[in-house]
């Protein structure tokens, strides 16, 4: 007899039908379903994971509702305020914060593996001059594992190590490669007398016969967009690093499989939307008439940088990097006025019931891109920028990954095509 579920009602009478409820440190609980197909012939239909955790970690927590995101259980505004990015990604990834010792060995690790072989360098002349950074990056990064067979046993917790190492180190030069290959201005080396973030600038913004001085309030602006930026739990890309690595791919194949994910317009490319945006709208003037635009929903403009898939209350991140945004642009000497009717959207959106009741506050996009136009990034290479700073994050899952045992990811679906059906016999 073929069961007919109207609703599933699956009862707590018995051991044998119960499905146990597992509680993390913070947030919801989680129903544990692994038995619902074995024992009740039942999957759960969740398209886009809405409602699933499809691990355990304990890299970050997110709570949308209160606006909240920690690393490691570290508030994100204190990480930006008093951190730097390499004692984040060695948080991130050890799970502690560094003694001194520790953080200098760390960063003489990362020194030591941040140059590219000369022969990867070569890779760059086979991409058009025109291609995009995040292109060149998928296939840069994929092409590491034909280099580096030293730490591809990843059953090796220090080549694990070492490998993750190796991506963080050299991720900089990859990306800003990316860029001056576009330009067609030789490729500067890195320099290991300066931090992260002016190491990547001075690759970046230098040219290899000049001397290149690092501005340090740019460095520490872009210090701190790296730091928030560094990971997010669950999110596309970083469930595809998951994913990837779940079936044993190598971690360089991983993080090109996340580049890949990250680089798609709703994910790491939200930014670029945003000044997209803001330069249609064009002066303070046209902003009420864009905000109505925006609550017609027969109009297909909408304002970007507005809502989260998690947060339904303010991203952490986008008080932080607002608060940057002004200073790099005093700094400079800049009056961008893109930041204006970012400020002015932003303080009218905030009050209106509309974005009230649908709990539409500004994300950390809304400002980054200012923020990084006003310091001399091309807009192509925002997502890039994203894709160096989340590398800490993917790695940090990477790693955590090695260390369960469930096997493969294997997801499930609900089939709605033909039912069996028999190839017609020739006449």
């Amino acid at each position: 007899m073929t069961l007919k579920y109207i609703n599933a009602v699956i009862s707590d009478v018995s051991n044998d039908n119960s499905l146990p409820v597992l509680d993390g440190n913070l947030g919801p609980s989680a129903v544990d379903i692994q038995t619902l197909y074995s024992r009740h012939s039942l999957l759960a239909f969740d398209p886009g994971f809405r409602s699933t955790a499809s691990c355990k970690s304990a890299i970050t927590f997110v709570d949308g509702d209160n606006g909240v995101l920690l690393y490691r259980g570290y508030p994100i505004e204190e990480l930006a305020d008093s951190s730097n990015f390499i004692e984040v990604a060695y948080l991130l990834m050890r799970g502690e914060l560094p003694d001194a010792k520790s953080l200098k060995e760390f960063q003489d690790l990362l020194h030591q593996h941040n140059l590219l072989h000369e022969q990867i360098m070569t890779f760059y002349r086979g991409f058009r001059r025109d291609a995009h950074p995040m292109a060149i990056m998928v296939g840069v990064v994929g092409a590491l594992s034909a280099f580096y067979h030293d730490v591809m046993d990843i059953s090796d917790a220090d080549s694990r190590y070492l490998a993750a190492v190796r991506l963080i180190g050299k991720m900089p030069m990859i990306a800003a490669a990316s860029y001056t290959y576009s330009i067609g201005r030789p490729q500067r080396y890195p320099n290991n007398k300066l931090d992260y973030a002016s190491n990547f600038l001075q690759m970046m913004f230098g040219s290899p016969v000049m001397e290149y001085t690092v501005d340090p309030v740019l460095a520490r602006a872009f210090d701190v967009i790296l730091i928030l930026h560094a990971d997010h739990e669950q999110n596309a890309s970083t469930s595809t690093v998951r994913l990837a690595a779940s079936s044993g791919a190598n971690p360089f194949a991983c993080i090109a499989a996340g580049i890949a994910s990250l680089w798609g317009p709703a994910h790491g490319g939200a930014n670029e939307a945003v000044l997209k945006m803001l330069n249609d709208i064009g002066t303070v003037e046209n902003i009420p008439k864009a905000v109505t635009r925006a609550k017609d929903k027969n109009d297909s403009f909408r304002l970007m940088g507005f809502g989260h898939r998690i947060y339904k209350n303010f991203d952490p991140r986008s008080r932080v990097i607002q608060e940057q945004a002004k200073k790099v642009l005093a700094h400079l000497g800049k009056d961008d006025p893109m930041l204006e009717i970012a400020i002015r959207l932003e303080e009218i959106a905030i009050k209106d019931e509309y974005f009230i009741e649908r709990k539409l506050y500004p994300n950390v996009d809304f400002y980054s891109g200012i923020m990084l136009r006003a310091m001399g990034f091309p807009v192509n290479m925002f997502t890039a920028v994203f894709a160096l700073a989340r590398t800490a994050g993917w790695v940090s899952h990477w790693l955590e990954l090695q260390e369960e045992s469930h096997g493969i990811d294997r997801p499930r679906q609900l089939y709605v095509g033909k039912p069996l059906r028999h190839y017609p016999a020739k006449k």
